[in-house]
């Protein structure tokens, strides 16, 4: 076969391997950046944010170097940085629409082009903005609130967008301490500013719970602090099935070292109790998980390894 001809055939190939023979224009993205999981009734869409570029001395800056250096090798990860997941989820229940946080957005002054992606990825996927019933903040982080701060966005949500977050979290934000982060400069003073501005914004639409409240139907936020004070967990449950959305509670270094303290913990030995818990209870039931930090789309189940745990990944349903 010609050279010419090979190079035809790859542009004209779509991301699902056939050739695209109706006139539409090739896909933007090879990769994938959505997947849906039936929970039960519920329809569950884990959404790509984009990927986050980041040192790796985040993962656990407790931890030894060399010891840290050793897990990265052995899970084939460059030494200095790597790209962190950004994972969202849509949840379809009862009538509701409800977005499980909001992505990145776009700040131009921390240079993140690959991050941000989540509003055109919802479009996307055929997903109206003004759809969306309600909004559950795992907590206040910048790459979970800063897609609502994208220009014309809030424009484009419904006028009476629910707007559900931990009352812990929005006090907590007020006055936030980074004394025990460990960040990159410039990223307290970015989290710090688009919090303050995400309340001005939003304030009127927040819904404040303070340990746990139910969403919709099979859809219950439960507030568990450590990463930040008011950061929470979303649990969707239906007929027999059920998945709990982490945000940032569980990073991949968390099942092998789960007391290995994130760089963007404000409380880091709380934040691994949370961690451990989290991952026991989830052990002990089977349930499903997904988080914010996974690799897209972080769909798994954990399970009991020794004195630590592993992350078991779903094999794709296709």
């Amino acid at each position: 076969m010609k050279q010419e001809t090979i190079i035809t055939m790859l542009q004209t190939t779509t991301s699902s391997g056939i050739a695209s023979q109706t006139g539409k224009p090739a896909p933007e993205e090879l990769v994938p950046s959505r997947y849906v999981q039936r929970i039960g009734e519920i329809e569950v869409l884990v959404i790509s944010d984009g990927v986050l570029p980041l040192p790796t001395k985040m993962l656990a800056h407790n931890a030894d170097p060399a010891a840290r250096a050793a897990w990265l090798d052995d899970m084939y990860l460059p030494p200095d940085a790597f790209d962190w997941a950004l994972n969202a989820v849509m949840v379809r229940s009862g009538g509701n629409t409800i977005l499980i946080d909001a992505g990145l957005g776009s700040d131009p002054d921390l240079h993140l082009p690959r991050a941000g992606q989540l509003i055109r990825r919802l479009e996307a996927a055929g997903i109206d903005l003004s759809s969306v019933t309600d909004l559950v903040l795992t907590h206040l982080h910048m790459d979970h609130i800063g897609g609502l701060l994208v220009d014309g966005v809030k424009e484009r949500l419904r006028k009476d967008l629910r707007i559900h977050v931990a009352t812990a979290e929005v006090k907590f934000w007020e006055s936030p301490d980074f004394t025990y982060t460990a960040m990159p400069p410039g990223f307290p003073d970015a989290l710090r500013a688009t919090a303050k501005r995400f309340v001005k914004e939003y304030g009127r639409q927040l819904r404040q719970f303070d340990e746990e409240h139910e969403v919709a139907p099979g859809v219950v936020v439960r507030r568990t602090g450590g990463h930040t004070p008011g950061h929470s967990v979303v649990r969707v449950a239906s007929g027999g099935d059920a998945l709990t959305f982490a945000g940032d509670a569980v990073f991949a270094v968390g099942f092998e070292q789960p007391e290995w303290h994130n760089g963007f913990e404000h409380d880091p030995e709380e934040a691994a109790r949370v961690r451990i818990r989290l991952l026991r209870e989830l052990a002990k039931t089977g349930e499903m998980l997904v988080a914010t930090h996974l690799p897209f789309p972080s769909v798994g189940r954990v399970a009991v390894d020794g004195d630590a745990f592993r992350w078991v990944p779903v094999f794709w349903d296709y």
